[in-house]
């Protein structure tokens, strides 16, 4: 039977072309907002729409983000798209109130912090993420081009991306499909990138470590290339379902 996939619904914009999507690749894919059904789930898809901080309070307060933790911790595979991705990371500073009451962090990076809960660092504020992944999302800057990044752009497989599942067959330089306003910076992880792309700056926009994956880019929005990629996560998450990956 085909995998059952789950893409999380946090109620900030239409799904359904990372349903049909994740349907063309061949999984049984629905959208949902149940915390029961994202754990029970054989793949967990987090998708981009909205604002950072928007997004990680509402799963906050729905229970959304503590289900996705549990999924994760038990070797769901899961896959960020675009904002899905940048929730992944410990901290963001998109969208956050500037009368949000700031608490306590023990460090730069929030990490005895909740979900959505806000602080200051680095002379900002940012919102805590679900801290799955270490590092900072923050917006693109430029004098000369413009923001957001919206369109076709080359992605550079790393060392690890040219080992990564869901890369699989993936050409070097290849072109996906960008739209946003913020990446993960320069302090993610290393041995997490898979893939960068450069706009204003060079930014990781595929991530990969153990059963999670992520991409800056929209691969529901990127023709064949794209679909190649959903195809690779289900099968990841069919491979998962029969019992665990190679």
């Amino acid at each position: 039977m085909a995998p059952s996939i789950v893409v999380v619904d946090y109620h900030k914009g239409n799904l359904s072309s990372v349903v049909r999507g994740l349907s063309r690749a061949g999984a049984r894919a629905q959208a949902s907002d149940s915390p029961e059904e994202i754990r029970a789930a054989d793949a967990v898809v987090l998708p981009g729409v909205g604002s950072f901080y928007d997004a990680i309070a509402f799963m906050q307060e729905s229970g959304e983000a503590q289900a996705v933790l549990d999924a994760i911790g038990k070797g769901t595979p899961f896959l960020g798209i675009c904002l899905g991705l940048q929730l992944l990371f410990e901290r963001g500073d998109e969208g956050v109130p500037e009368d949000a009451p700031a608490a306590l962090a023990e460090d730069a990076m929030g990490s005895n912090l909740a979900p959505a809960e806000v602080f200051e660092a680095s002379s900002k504020r940012w919102a805590r993420g679900l801290g799955v992944l270490s590092g900072s999302c923050s917006r693109l800057e430029s004098t000369r081009l413009k923001v957001p990044h919206v369109g076709w752009d080359q992605v550079h497989l790393t060392d690890n991306g040219r080992a990564c599942e869901l890369l699989r067959d993936f050409p070097e330089g290849a072109n996906m499909y960008f739209t946003h306003s913020y990446a993960v910076d320069a302090d993610a992880c290393a041995a997490d990138v898979a893939a960068h792309t450069h706009y204003t700056r060079s930014f990781p926009c595929v991530v990969a470590r153990g059963n999670v994956f992520g991409c800056q880019f929209h691969p529901e929005k990127s023709s064949s290339r794209g679909l190649d990629i959903l195809k690779n996560f289900v099968a990841i998450a069919a491979a998962e379902q029969k019992g665990g990956r190679a």
